[in-house]
């Protein structure tokens, strides 16, 4: 895939929230051609629109409609109309640069192209050893719960194709936000988790893809690890019951289809000893007397 001009189209969604000090550096490591870049903006309070659209005049940009990165991406998700969608921070801590590698995997044939810190070709100049011992314990209660074999369960750069996004379920973007302020199931950080998850459970070909993540470049992240990774854990475990749920009510209509299907009578099996009874031309009927064949003598008679 050295030449990208034989790419499907690429549609690149960038989350951003007062991100202007960071967009020169991720916009000018964006790999071309590109089908298109959404940005969608969480509500920025300095110039990140207006800096955007300078950098790339053709950028698209969608104001998400409610809070949290799992919003915002939903919504970008909404307003793609390229064949594959990648997902990258506005922060610089995902490399543009490295788009190619996660192209490649799906047109070698994986639905979902997973980024992982901790494979060949990864790493991270920015996890601290808390959040590095979290990802672990996390990563293992997926795999053993989902039978999957993930390597890095919390990290955010994803690449799919765009026919697989209806399985992955999320929150409609139109839906307003809860009056109490709170944030719908999957418009929070637990979006990766999420769409991990989902992939495992509708079956979908997941390809790990080494990645390096670098260190946020200006701002300060709004990640906080141990809020942030409770929710991860609440996350699976609200991800394993729906897939029992799930399970259940796929064997319940089994059941029923089953129960709705025409019964055909069986033939009662003859009793021991006793051969069936076929209809057989000159073979006695019940309740009559079988005819006597004529002697040799009667035959004679005239």
């Amino acid at each position: 895939m050295a030449d990208h001009t034989d790419w499907p189209l690429i549609s690149v969604v960038v989350p951003a929230l007062n991100e202007e000090r960071n967009l020169p550096y991720v916009f000018e490591r964006l790999p071309g051609p590109l089908h298109e870049v959404v940005l969608v903006d969480g509500g920025s309070r300095d110039r990140t629109v207006e800096v955007a659209r300078r950098l790339r005049p053709d950028i698209l940009v969608v104001q998400q409609t409610r809070k949290g990165k799992g919003n915002a991406l939903a919504c970008g998700f909404a307003h793609c109309t390229g064949d594959i969608v990648v997902m990258i921070d506005a922060d610089g801590s995902t490399d543009p640069a490295e788009i190619p590698r996660f192209i490649a995997a799906l047109v070698d044939g994986a639905d979902l192209a997973k980024g992982t810190r901790f494979r060949d070709g990864g790493g991270s100049h920015d996890i601290t050893r808390l959040r590095r011992l979290g990802n672990a314990g996390l990563n293992l209660f997926v795999n053993v719960l989902f039978r999957t074999r993930y390597s890095d369960l919390c990290y955010g750069y994803n690449a799919f194709w765009a026919r697989a996004l209806p399985g992955f379920d999320l929150p409609d973007p139109r839906l307003p936000a809860p009056a109490d302020g709170s944030k719908l199931w999957g418009d929070g950080f637990e979006i990766e988790t999420m769409l991990n998850v989902r992939a495992a459970v509708a079956g979908l070909n997941v390809a790990e893809v080494g990645s390096v993540e670098g260190a946020r470049l200006h701002g300060v992240s709004n990640l906080n690890a141990p809020r942030d990774g409770l929710r991860v854990l609440r996350t699976i475990l609200v991800e394993f019951r729906r897939k029992r749920r799930a399970r259940t009510t796929d064997r319940r209509a089994v059941l029923a289809n089953t129960q709705e299907l025409p019964t055909v009578p069986r033939p009662r099996p003859a009793p021991t000893g006793v051969v069936a009874r076929h209809s057989v031309p000159g073979a006695a009927v019940p309740g009559q007397r079988r005819p006597r064949p004529a002697h040799d003598d009667e035959a004679l008679v005239g």
